[in-house]
This record gives structure tokens, sequence and C-alpha cells, in this order.
């Protein structure tokens, strides 16, 4: 008896992805009803009435670089972040972010528009290898961790905040050691 083998089809895999998605669908809808059962409707109901929980503007995008060693890379930034399949609109926005290095120097220019300087938080971590911004005020939320090129020196650092741009410029150090470093940005 022979047997037959299975042509391909281009819709093969459409298919595949499309009946995963409603099984995820499904089950999300499922984990739904047990909690409204669990909590019960009329107290669901109320919270409907009170209205729903408002982030402010839906913020994302995205761009496309290609490094020095030819691979492409694609950046987001924004509040909507992707866990799974699913999208999750977050208070903070991620600011749109550019490292470089120049002369013995590591800059990096930061977009954090709407918010004044003395709400810029910018922490060098402890192996002066990552540095963490954060800004806020009562319409916008910015963070952002980012990995250092190489080994920084806090100390010698020099923030500046003109027009919705941070910059930040520290030398570069052989080797990290210490504690976090707080800067101060002017």
């Amino acid at each position: 008896m022979e047997r037959r083998r299975k042509r391909y089809s281009p819709f093969d895999e459409f298919f595949e992805e499309l009946g995963e998605f409603m099984r995820e669908m499904f089950e999300d809808m499922e984990k739904e009803f047990e909690r409204l059962r669990k909590r019960g409707f009329h107290e669901e109901f109320k919270a409907l009435e009170e209205g729903p929980r408002i982030y402010g503007p839906y913020v994302y995008g995205f761009r496309i670089t290609i490094g020095p060693d030819g691979v492409p890379k694609v950046e987001e930034f924004g509040n909507v972040r992707r866990i799974g399949r699913k999208p999750i609109v977050s208070e903070e926005r991620e600011p749109l972010v550019d490292v470089f290095e120049e002369k013995g120097e590591v800059v990096v220019i930061a977009e954090l528009p709407g918010v004044d300087k003395d709400k810029i938080s910018c922490v060098v971590s402890e192996d002066k290898k990552k540095l963490t911004i954060k800004a806020s005020n009562e319409e916008r939320k910015y963070y952002k961790e980012l990995d250092l090129p190489a080994p920084v020196d806090p100390g010698s650092s020099k923030a500046t905040y003109k027009n919705g741009v941070l910059e930040v410029r520290f030398k570069k150090m052989p080797s990290g050691e210490g504690r976090g470093y707080q800067l101060k940005v002017e």
C-alpha cells in the first residue's frame, strides 16, 4: 500500500495560527466568565457604571536601524507593549532613545516632551553599565532602562534638557565598581 504525502499549502500556517488565536481567545473568555461568576455580575456592572480607567493617549512607534554588523534592529517606543499576542497599555511611556560612543564618551539622547527638568531622574547602576531614566508630571510618565556600551564614570556626567530632549554625556571608564549614582539634570 502506497502512502500519499500531504501536499503543503501556504494556507496551512495561516489556519494553524488562526486556530491557536481562537483557542487563546476562548481560554481568555472562560477565565473572564469564571472571574465574573466569582465576583458576581452585579458587582461588575457597578464597576462599569464608574467608567473605564483611562491612561490617556495610546502612543506606539518603532524605528528600524542597521547596526555596524549589518543586522537590522527594531526598537519600539510608547506606552503600548505586547506580551505574547496581547497589547498591554501602561501609564509609563518608553521614550525614543539613542546611544552613541564618540571620542572616549558615551552619549545618551532621549526624547521626553512635556516634562520639567526637575521632574527627570537619571540613575547609573552599580556596575556603571546601565542608565535608568524616569520622568513624570501630571499628564505624562516616562521610563527607560538602557544598557550602556561601556562602563562610564558617573562623576564626569553632564546632563542637559532643552526643548523636550535630554542629553547625557559620560566619560568611559576601564572598569566599573561602586554604587549607583544619581545625576543632576541642568
